[in-house]
Order: structure tokens, then sequence, then C-alpha cells
């Protein structure tokens, strides 16, 4: 979709998420050399309420959310149109899904996955907290790592993109 509508997209994440596409995060040419990481941010919480979550040394914004009250290490991602948890994690966060709850299908980095709709009760990073976030969980061994998309942020009053700094206003 994003290829095909990047206009639509762009004027989503400006105008919904308030995210200021005029900063951008660590180039990939910076990435890890494995591709991977074991890092996490610490999510930074100002006197104002604002959450800053600093770039890992691949360029991802990462770090540890409360969901339904349990830690969960999550990748923020501004490009996935809704909260996707990992099966593990979803069970981690005490959400428990039948063979036939998976009703949906979806693109992951493994190729096509069923996905079961969710809502989830909150998601908390520092001292930010969203209520009721739709969201989606893959099946069984699909999606290695939970996405933090923008039926979370798309929530908050503004995101912020700075120099290796990902800013949640709520």
């Amino acid at each position: 979709y994003g290829l095909k509508n990047k206009d639509d997209l762009k004027r989503f994440v400006v105008e919904v998420a308030g995210v200021d596409l005029n900063q951008t995060a660590k180039p990939a040419s910076e990435s890890s050399a494995d591709g991977g990481s074991s890092e996490s941010s610490v999510a930074e919480t100002d006197s104002s309420g604002d959450v800053t979550l600093r770039a890992t040394s691949n360029g991802h914004f990462e770090t540890t959310a409360e969901i339904n009250g349990r830690d969960v290490d999550v990748m923020v991602d501004t490009g996935a149109t809704a909260v996707a948890l990992s099966y593990e994690d979803a069970e981690r966060a005490g959400i428990y899904l039948r063979p036939a709850d998976f009703t949906h299908r979806a693109s992951t980095a493994n190729g096509i996955a069923k996905i079961a709709p969710i809502e989830i009760s909150s998601i908390s990073i520092g001292g930010i907290t969203v209520r009721n976030v739709r969201g989606s969980v893959a099946e069984r061994g699909k999606q290695h790592k939970t996405l933090l998309g923008m039926t979370f942020l798309g929530r908050l009053s503004r995101v912020e993109m700075r120099k290796n700094a990902l800013v949640l206003h709520e």
C-alpha cells in the first residue's frame, strides 16, 4: 500500500500521527554488521510527560513497553498500520488465542501469516498509557518481534523524529 500510495501515507503520518518527516533516523548503512540487535532503548520520561526513545545501533527504536501490565520488548514502527504482537509476546501479555481466532491474513517479514485481530487493554511506554488499542497477533513462529504501529502512535498528540531520537507526546 505504502509504495502505491506514498502521498496518502505521508499525509496520514504528518496529519494524524504528527510525525515530522523532515527529520530522519540513522540510515540503514549505519546499522550493525549482523543486521540484528539485542539492544533496547530506555524510555526517558521528562517533566512534561513526553517520552524519548533513542535509536539503537541499528537505527531502530526498540524499547520495553507494558502491554496489559506485562513487560514486552517492542520495536516502534511508524510504517506498521497496527500494533502487531508475536504469538509469544501475546501470551506474555496474557492474550491467549485458539486456532479458530486466526481469521485474517497479513504480510510479515516471514511471508504471509494468519493473524488474529485483538483489542489490547493497555499499552504503556514510560509515563504514556493508551487504552483499548486495536492490534493483531501473528500465528506462532511467523513474527519474531512485536511492532508498535499506528493504532498506538496515532492516538498520541504528536510523534516527533529528532536526530537519533523519537519523542512521543501524549
